[in-house]
């Protein structure tokens, strides 16, 4: 176990069933925690738990809407029925595998309500369902998934990541005072399905040809910036969003 305070306790991860998502969710089993994957995609989710349980950790998976209060409210229910409580919260669900090209101005209103209800509020819905039960324990860590899209002006897709920032900071101040953290991980391009299914091995090349660290990120590469916001060795970090992008975005 490499990091302390992870080890015993219980982490939900939204959009676990693959990517990104499954890389946080096997990483937390592995230092040992519980893990609840929160999951949309009920044969993804279910692979996750099942293959969590294989290598000898404890998972449960429980089919989550996180657009939806009331499935948020029922994951988090969930999860304490399984596991006793909440101590994390990943909030890595998001629209991008499948998500709809178009600009701002020529985006289709109802879709674009959806895209934000899912990738803004989503992440509001879990933690209202999960910051109680964080408060019986004494306190917890959230993460949620950024995107150094935030900072590139790309669209509803960076708009989207650009408010997941400030949401980040607006709730690391109402949550502070309950001993709850909450940080952002901001991935650079790394390589999914969900990418190699929006962008072209081509032009996967030429974004990485500039970057410090020239490849495409893996979602390993995640994995212990997340673990390590939720240990004990982050406990005086909150508001913070963290790009794990090999040197794609530089600021000041």
């Amino acid at each position: 176990m490499a990091f302390e305070g992870i080890e015993g306790k219980v982490a939900v991860v939204t959009g676990a069933g693959g990517g990104i998502g499954e890389a946080y969710a096997r990483g937390f089993a592995a230092e040992g925690a519980r893990v609840v994957v929160a999951e949309l995609d009920r044969e993804g989710g279910e692979r996750v738990a099942e293959a969590i349980r294989a290598e000898g950790g404890e998972a449960t998976f429980v089919h989550t809407d996180v657009g939806s209060e009331e499935s948020t409210q029922q994951a988090a229910a969930a999860a304490g029925e399984a596991f006793g409580g909440i101590d994390f919260l990943v909030n890595n669900a998001a629209v991008f595998k499948d998500m709809k090209l178009s600009s701002l101005l020529q985006v289709e209103w109802d879709y674009y309500k959806h895209f934000m209800n899912v990738n803004l509020d989503g992440a509001l819905l879990m933690t209202r369902a999960c910051y109680g039960s964080m408060v019986e324990r004494g306190g917890g860590s959230i993460v949620n998934q950024s995107s150094t899209a935030a900072w590139m002006g790309v669209g509803y897709y960076g708009l989207s990541k650009l408010a997941t920032n400030g949401l980040t900071q607006s709730l690391a101040r109402e949550l502070g005072p309950s001993n709850i953290r909450v940080n952002a991980i901001a991935p650079g391009p790394t390589n999914t399905e969900a990418l190699r299914k929006t962008t072209s091995d081509e032009f996967q090349q030429q974004m990485v040809a500039g970057f410090p660290i020239a490849r495409l990120g893996e979602p390993q590469d995640m994995v212990g910036t997340a673990l390590y916001l939720c240990s004990t060795a982050s406990q005086w970090v909150t508001g913070q969003i963290i790009a794990v992008d090999g040197g794609q975005i530089v600021r000041p």
